[in-house]
């Protein structure tokens, strides 16, 4: 496999590129005229840390790596873009391989309006996607930070929670989750394999007003803890309001773990959470709007921190994934 002729065979699969893409790949940098604002996330898979090649195919690998970082700018309320993939490529991955894994990044580029504008292609020790996912905005106001949060706005958060890391036990234990339905273990193991962005839900978000939003990559407890200390409010959670994916409690199980702790502490679900004036808030409307559901899980307050709370007056532990603790 010659690097070149790899990248030759690589832009004879790319689309034509979106309006605002005046150069594209094959010159020394890609030329955008996008106006308004634009926001700008880098993210990286790695083999053996974030994905096992024997579990997950190459498109489902490539797509997963372009979709973790749409997720960040569904977070931002924007509207996707542009991308740019750095792919390094192990000695034992052969061309059409790597073809393979080109064509799931390219199939949800196509399905999420996204223009893949470059990148890079280098040998790795290990397979790696590096994957950098730019966004806009008419202006920089329509964009959602973590850290507009105030005292009384609601909290809330698209589809369910829990699917992704309930998947992540499902394919490591495959003998003790036969007795699961299969349809509900294939449900989870796509929902750790195939993650959505939620984009349109995010765009829709943002127009009705939130003050501050994030996707939920690292654990509800982790992004919950990360939006409150940057909005500088505190973070009251109702865990038996919380949307739990089906399966989860019999997937806890199987590990001895509180279907809602793991819930609330799995990553990779890539939901929102957002805040919201709570006056005036009609989420009917909004789950309209956003195309997903929508459910109010608690609010922000005065002072600091994430509460989850429990019956009784118990508490959660707002615990999240850390890839370097």
């Amino acid at each position: 496999m010659g690097e070149f002729e790899l990248l030759a065979r690589v832009r004879e699969r790319l689309p034509p590129p979106s309006p605002r893409v005046r150069v594209g790949p094959g010159d020394d940098a890609a030329v955008t005229i996008p106006g308004g604002a634009t926001a700008t996330s880098v993210d990286a898979l790695v083999e053996g840390v974030h994905f096992r090649r024997e579990r997950a195919s190459l498109r489902q690998i490539g797509a997963k790596a372009l979709a973790a970082g749409l997720s960040d700018l569904a977070a931002m309320g924007a509207e996707p873009g542009e991308a740019y993939v750095v792919l390094g490529v192990p000695t034992d991955l052969g061309e059409d391989e790597c073809l393979e894994l080109l064509d799931g990044t390219l199939a949800l580029a196509a399905s999420t309006g996204t223009t893949l504008a470059g990148g890079d292609l280098v040998r790795s020790a290990s397979l790696t996607l590096a994957i950098t996912v730019v966004g806009h905005a008419s202006s920089p106001e329509d964009l959602v930070t973590r850290s507009g949060a105030r005292p009384g706005d609601a909290l809330v958060l698209t589809g369910e929670l829990g699917g992704a890391a309930a998947g992540l036990i499902v394919l490591d234990r495959p003998e003790e989750a036969a007795a699961i339905p299969a349809t509900v273990r294939d449900r989870l193991r796509a929902r750790q394999l195939e993650p959505v962005p939620r984009l349109a839900a995010g765009r829709a978000i943002a127009a009705a007003g939130a003050t501050a939003m994030i996707d939920v990559s690292d654990g509800l407890g982790g992004d919950a803890g990360h939006l409150a200390r940057a909005s500088g409010v505190g973070l009251l959670i109702d865990a038996q309001a919380l949307p739990l994916c089906e399966g989860i409690a019999e997937v806890a199980a199987l590990v001895g773990r509180d279907p809602v702790q793991l819930a609330a502490s799995g990553g990779e679900d890539y939901e929102l959470l957002a805040s919201i004036p709570a006056a005036g808030l009609d989420l009917e409307k909004l789950v309209v709007d956003a195309g997903a559901p929508l459910t109010r899980i608690g609010e922000a307050v005065a002072g600091s921190g994430v509460e989850i709370r429990l019956p009784g007056g118990r508490m959660l532990k707002p615990d999240g994934y850390d890839q370097l603790r």
